[in-house]
């Protein structure tokens, strides 16, 4: 146990009084059954900016009971920075760092589509030995099969932000919910080449709606809403990443429905 932690009980010192400079103090639940998460997060993040870490532990749940309805908080962790609680692990995270809950963000479609690329990367050179054209294929099928799997993830979440835009789902709600599992399965389908007759037209007929519906929504409508591309809650923007993920499914569908024809 690091010389600083304590466990609250053995602790007389007032909070604000002791988060001094760059002494933090925080309080953490460390029950005999249950070692608190978001604590040993708060507790690391103080070090890493720094901090000198007053760390008092909770070992019985009376004592957390009885420190909540002190303090007049919902739950714990809790830190106090330069003499003034600061809150919770979220709370301090804000604080210390350039984290916004609300802000709008790229980085999980730039995370999903790096995985993407690095998957058709190695399928590429591990079965053809060489980055081919059927690289891109790869790229784009991997590609669905994420984006999918994130709408599935939580897909309450999903349909009520995919309503705010979608042409079809707003006409005819189960689409809604039908959207994710054709996204993936033409996924699935195109990654083995395999039903192309099957995948290929429906990977078509959902991107070539959802094309249309992210076009007239951003670009037409000029609503300002969250893309449901990456499942829901999140702070993607609608508009260029959606209208990307569409028009790589409809040009993968062309491609393969022309395969097929010739």
């Amino acid at each position: 146990m690091p010389k600083d932690t304590r466990d609250v009980a053995d602790v007389t010192t007032d909070p604000a009084t002791a988060a001094i400079g760059k002494t933090a103090v925080l309080y953490r639940m460390a029950l005999p059954n249950h070692l608190c998460p978001a604590g040993q997060k708060a507790r690391w993040l103080l070090d890493s900016k720094g901090f000198k870490v007053d760390d008092r532990l909770f070992r019985e749940r009376p004592e957390v009971d009885a420190f909540k309805e002190e303090y007049d908080v919902p739950t714990t962790p809790q830190v106090w920075i330069e003499g003034a609680r600061v809150g919770g692990y979220d709370a301090l995270r804000q604080k210390l760092t350039d984290y916004d809950p609300d802000a709008t963000t790229y980085k999980p479609v730039i995370y999903l589509f790096a995985v993407a690329a690095a998957t058709a990367l190695a399928l590429s050179i591990g079965f053809l030995g060489a980055i081919t054209w059927q690289t891109l294929g790869w790229f784009i099928s991997v590609s669905m099969i994420l984006l999918g799997m994130q709408k599935l993830r939580d897909i309450e979440s999903f349909t009520t932000m995919f309503l705010n835009y979608d042409l079809l789902a707003r006409k005819w709600v189960p689409y809604a919910y039908v959207y994710p599992w054709v996204e993936t399965g033409a996924g699935i389908l195109m990654t083995g080449m395999l039903l192309t007759p099957l995948a290929a037209p429906a990977a078509l007929f959902i991107a070539t709606v959802g094309a249309i519906s992210v076009f007239k929504a951003v670009y037409i409508d000029k609503r300002e809403l969250k893309c449901a591309c990456v499942g829901g809650n999140s702070n993607v923007p609608l508009g260029f990443v959606s209208l990307t993920e569409n028009l790589m499914m409809m040009g993968m569908a062309i491609v393969m429905l022309i395969q097929i024809a010739g």
